[in-house]
Order: C-alpha cells, then structure tokens, then sequence
C-alpha cells in the first residue's frame, strides 16, 4: 500500500484550526485546574469539617471516574436540569474539574511536606495565615510537585483528544474528519500522533521553564 501523506497535509487548514484549538482549550483549562487544586488543598487541611467532606468527594469522584464519562455528564446530562453547554466550554470544564482533582492530591502531599520551623518562623515575623501561605508555605510546596504536576498537566492536554465525541473541532476531531473525507486513515492518524508528541514536548518544555522562574522560584 502507498503512502500518501501529501493528501493529509493538503488540509492543513483542519489541521491548523485544531491545534490551535487544542491550545485554547489547554491554556484555558491548566490555570483554572491549578488554581482549583490549589484551592481544594488548602480546604483539605484547613476549613472546617463540611468544607473538607465536599472537597474529599469531588476528588475522589473525579479520580475514580473516566474523564469521558465525566465530559459526557456535563454535555449530556446537564441540559436535563436546564444547564446548556457549548462543546468548547463543556470541554473546558470537564479538563478544569478533572486536573483540579488530581492537582488537590498533589499540592496537598507538598504542603504537609513543609517543614514546621518555616511555618513558626513566619508567626514569629508577624506574617497573616494567608502571607505564610501564600509566600512560605505554597511556592516550595508547589516546587516539590512541579515535576508530578507537569505529568498530570500533559495528561490533561492529551486527553483533549476525547473532546471530539461532544464535536469540539480540536485536532483529533480535525483527524476523523480527514481521515472519513480522503480514506487515509494510517496517514492521518500518524500526522496527528506527531502533532501531539510535539505539543507535548513543547508543553513540558514550557512548564519546566515556567515553573522555576514565574510559579516557585526567586523572581529576579
């Protein structure tokens, strides 16, 4: 059998629409994750009981769920009760959610990993709970996890790829419709697998100089 790539990348424009809305969906969702697990971290070891019980059930609902059932609640199952989501934002939603939850655990294991002195140290500078927290306690627990979080992170970036069975037009969407429209499925498919271990490469990259210089370490 030929190959014929050529016809694949003739629609580039499907192609290049979808990465770029991969992005999009990515950039949007990893922030939001972020700051949410960091959120239910803190309410995991410092609100009061209730708080604690409804972060302990969302983690462990998402954690123990496949990310596609979790999509399909939030396009499918939501309009039921009267909430109507677009494709894009119900992708957006569930990845946020979804690394939320695992971001949780991670965080959490790098705050109890702080040493108590640091913590006294900072009571004894005056510094509010909030201060300790935010400048002593979350910017080193944040590097101990960096590299854990990082993973999680790309996983939510690949899992995109499930997005395409609600119609979210990012590029595994944007391969099944090639694929169906030139009969060049293996052609396809290897052009999108290349795109992903691209984006995930580069994204790895970025976080790994993004981490030291703007999220845990000293701002020069």
């Amino acid at each position: 059998m030929a190959m014929d790539f050529a016809t694949v990348l003739g629609q580039w424009p499907m192609l290049l629409k979808g990465l770029v809305l991969t992005a999009v969906l990515t950039g949007i969702a990893v922030p939001v994750g972020v700051l949410l697990g960091i959120a239910c971290a803190w309410t995991r070891l410092n609100a009061g009981r209730a708080a604690r019980a409804a972060v302990a059930a969302y983690v462990e609902v998402f954690r123990n769920t496949p990310f596609i059932i979790q999509l399909f609640f939030l396009f499918f199952g939501l309009p039921s009760v009267g909430v109507r989501l677009s494709p894009e934002v119900a992708s957006v939603l569930a990845m946020a959610l979804n690394l939320g939850a695992y971001a949780c655990e991670q965080i959490r294991a790098g705050i109890e990993a702080t040493p108590r002195g640091q913590i006294e140290a900072a009571q004894c500078l005056a510094l509010s709970r909030g201060q300790i927290f935010r400048r002593v306690v979350l910017p080193p627990s944040l590097g101990r996890v960096w590299p854990a979080l990082t993973g999680q992170i790309i996983i939510v970036m690949l899992g995109s790829a499930v997005c395409s069975q609600i119609s979210t037009e990012e590029i595994s969407y944007a391969a099944n419709m090639i694929s169906s429209r030139t009969f060049r499925s293996f052609e396809s498919y290897i052009v999108v697998t290349l795109v992903y271990l691209g984006l995930a490469v580069l994204l790895r990259q970025l976080l790994n100089w993004f981490g030291p210089r703007f999220v845990f370490g000293r701002r020069r």
